[in-house]
């Protein structure tokens, strides 16, 4: 397919002699069209990003599509946190002692027994000293204390009771290792608190054994075991007395929870629909006619989007787990299906929704382009005076948009000339509905048919990364935007 350029030269010396485009002048005045169209993109817009937050909910970071859950026999002991790698069995478990904070108080001081000295606390093989004669008060020496460059864990506080003060000192983790250990020096009165101070909790690792009370040991510094079975993080929270019934957990698939999941992706997209077939609704007796009615754009993101849940991801479609689309393109779940397919094949249900995903967050990116892009059009046509002039304005950042492109295909930034030639094509498809169809005979329609080839190539230049196909375009609007030139010149 070829257009001649001398045919393109005719029609811009057509242009300048007739005013094929007097109805567009009407048109851009008609400020409340534009404002509904404005309106329509805004709800569009909204519709896009209600759907995106599904979409990119579908497989988060560290989550899942597959929900796994944990039940236990006893209330109370313990709760978990089950991931997709989780192997569905029964797992008994005896919470022997549960890990704790080291907590020391000393007795009996008072601000006069500051001044001189000097206070150790040690933890985990490590120390630091708080000089006693640098604090007046006792609150002021718990400041110091919490604020001591070398603390790595340790939290001084005062508890007052019945007229006396104890500074208390808490471990901020758990775990053996955080066991707090205290010397003075040099002052009698803080020797002879920590010769008598009380211990108000010991340090201590957490011991559960696997099997019951006689079973495996597992230990940690803290109350929480992650992968001790792959996938699942327990934390406990009540220890066993010698004797007890060991705790049963059950590891399983939760379908409900997983159907949720799969219903809220189906929600979304079937809301999106609905709109598209709003916004670009055609018009009948019973219905008006869309604000984005005969959009190409529009129905194009509509036609890719309902292409990519027809697709197969991993060698497996939404149709194989119970989700079909109906003859208006909305989808719904056969729940026996859906159930059956999973328990069958939960990893390729898993890889589907993770492609799946990938593929419509990439395609959710073009669509903002467009939408962002749309609106400026939208609102340019809105507040300019002159239609011709507007025209050219059009034109000269259509040009300037494909000199771009043809720079990041030079340079191989393909998602910037995907962006770039997105752009050009929202451009053209704004030109072409402007035409008047009515009323411009043969030179609308050769205009129309101009536009169409454009457009034809730079989407073939879009994939096929043709320098030279993006050149013929640039040379053939080129020519047109001179003819339009002449146009608004004639009309000055």
């Amino acid at each position: 397919m070829a257009i001649d350029s001398d045919y393109v030269q005719s029609m811009a010396t057509q242009l300048a002699q007739y005013e094929v485009q007097g109805q567009l002048a009407k048109a851009n005045r008609n400020q409340a069209a534009y404002k509904a169209q404005l309106n329509a993109l805004t709800s569009l817009d909204t519709a896009l990003k209600t759907f995106k937050t599904a979409a990119s909910g579908l497989k988060l970071a560290g989550s899942s599509m597959l929900v796994n859950s944990a039940s236990f026999s006893q209330e109370g002991y313990a709760s978990a946190t089950v991931g997709t790698k989780a192997v569905a069995g029964s797992y008994d478990f005896f919470v022997q002692q549960l890990a704790s904070k080291s907590q020391v108080a000393l007795q009996g001081l008072q601000d006069g027994n500051l001044g001189s000295g000097s206070l150790t606390i040690g933890q985990g093989g490590d120390a630091f000293n708080v000089d006693l004669g640098s604090v007046a008060t006792l609150d002021e020496l718990a400041a110091a204390i919490n604020g001591a460059s070398d603390n790595n864990g340790v939290k001084a506080t005062l508890v007052r009771s019945n007229g006396q003060v104890n500074l208390v000192l808490t471990s901020e983790k758990t775990g053996a290792d955080q066991a707090i250990s205290l010397s003075a020096t040099g002052n009698a009165a803080f020797e002879g608190a920590v010769a008598g101070r009380q211990e108000l909790s010991v340090a201590k690792d957490a011991i559960v054994r696997l099997g019951g009370e006689s079973g495996i040991e597992l230990t940690s510094t803290s109350n929480t075991f992650d992968n001790v079975i792959d996938g699942v993080s327990l934390t406990f929270t009540k220890a066993h007395k010698s004797g007890d019934a060991s705790l049963t957990m059950e590891v399983g698939q939760d379908q409900k929870a997983t159907k949720e999941k799969a219903q809220a992706f189906v929600s979304a997209f079937n809301a999106l629909m609905t709109s598209f077939d709003s916004l670009t609704a055609s018009g009948s007796e019973s219905g008006g006619r869309g604000a984005l009615a005969g959009d190409a754009s529009v129905r194009a993101i509509e036609g890719m989007l309902n292409q990519l849940v027809r697709t197969s991801f991993g060698g497996v479609s939404l149709t194989e787990f119970g989700i079909a689309a109906d003859r208006n393109g909305k989808l719904s779940i056969d729940n026996a299906r859906f159930e059956k397919a999973i328990a069958a094949n939960p990893e390729g249900f898993e890889k589907l929704f993770t492609d799946l995903r990938n593929v419509l967050m990439s395609a959710y990116n073009l669509n903002e382009s467009y939408d962002s892009y749309r609106t400026v059009d939208l609102e340019a046509r809105a507040a300019a005076a002159s239609p011709y002039e507007l025209v050219l304005v059009l034109f000269d950042g259509l040009l300037d948009e494909l000199a771009r492109a043809r720079g990041h295909i030079e340079g191989k930034r393909y998602q910037q000339k995907g962006q770039s030639l997105e752009k050009c094509l929202n451009i053209l498809g704004g030109l072409n509905g402007a035409l008047d169809y009515e009323n411009g005979g043969e030179l609308v329609q050769g205009l129309a048919r101009l536009y169409d080839y454009c457009i034809y190539r730079l989407s073939d230049v879009s994939v096929s990364l043709s320098l030279e196909g993006l050149d013929e375009v640039v040379g053939l609007l080129g020519v047109l935007r001179d003819g339009w030139e002449g146009v608004n010149a004639t009309r000055k």
